[in-house]
């Protein structure tokens, strides 16, 4: 028996780190905000109101999810590649025509943090220029300024980078680990389960299972007294 005990302690400490990772408690996402306050994780808000953020558009994939979101009375903040704009111009336009904004996600799918200083400054800017075109061809306001790293990790370095350009760099707080996990009732039920006043949802575009997660879980978090908006209009609602 003490055999046994001593190997289900060692499974626990060795998966416990993985768990803590896949759905981070909200103390630790509370220290997260205190550690990096100019980094957003979640809006302190006691409304029930979430914001929904969808990395790597746009894509074959953008214009049903956009529609996922009509139906549902959502919008979303879609943080854009740049490189994948070209040939797909207009998708941004109706986005933003929807309700929806565009924040910015780099150039190319690659972890930021490798980045020099130089180089991701002229990455935010190359598709800072594509963002603005799109407000624009709407007679819309100025795109948000808000940055999402690739691979989600970021630098001191990075953070001083941004700041000097005027970006508030967002994160989040229920993460499903959707671009490695094709299952989308597992996605569905992680969201659900981690589901809070103030929370940032991220999601992505670019895979085939997302359009069917939100199918799922839209309507639920509805059903649960939420409003699904954007990064903009949780930051209004929080009073930040």
């Amino acid at each position: 028996m003490g055999t046994l005990l001593a190997l289900l302690a060692i499974v626990c400490i060795l998966i416990a780190p993985f768990y803590v990772i896949y759905k981070p408690p909200n103390l630790l996402i509370r220290y997260f905000q205190h550690r990096w306050p100019d980094v957003l994780w979640q809006v302190p808000t006691r409304s029930k109101v979430v914001a929904l953020t969808i990395d790597d558009g746009p894509s074959e994939y953008t214009n049903e999810i956009m529609q996922v979101l009509k139906d549902n009375g959502a919008t979303a903040t879609f943080f854009i590649i740049g490189s994948q704009v070209a040939g797909r111009e207009k998708i941004l336009q109706d986005l933003i025509r929807n309700g929806n904004e565009l924040g910015n996600h780099a150039m190319n799918d690659e972890p930021s943090r490798s980045l020099s200083d130089a180089t991701l400054a002229s990455q935010v800017e190359s598709v800072r220029e594509k963002l603005q075109a799109a407000y624009t061809a709407v007679d819309a306001e100025e795109p948000p300024k808000y940055f999402r790293p690739g691979s989600g990790f970021f630098s001191y370095r990075m953070r001083k980078n941004l700041q000097r350009l005027g970006y508030q760099l967002v994160l989040g707080n229920i993460y499903p680990h959707d671009p490695q996990i094709p299952f989308w009732r597992v996605n569905a039920r992680h969201i659900l389960s981690m589901l809070r006043p103030g929370g940032i949802i991220i999601c992505h575009d670019r895979r085939s299972w997302t359009v069917s997660m939100l199918r799922k879980v839209l309507p639920e978090i509805k059903s649960r007294g939420y409003r699904i908006v954007t990064v903009t209009e949780l930051l209004e609602r929080g009073g930040a």
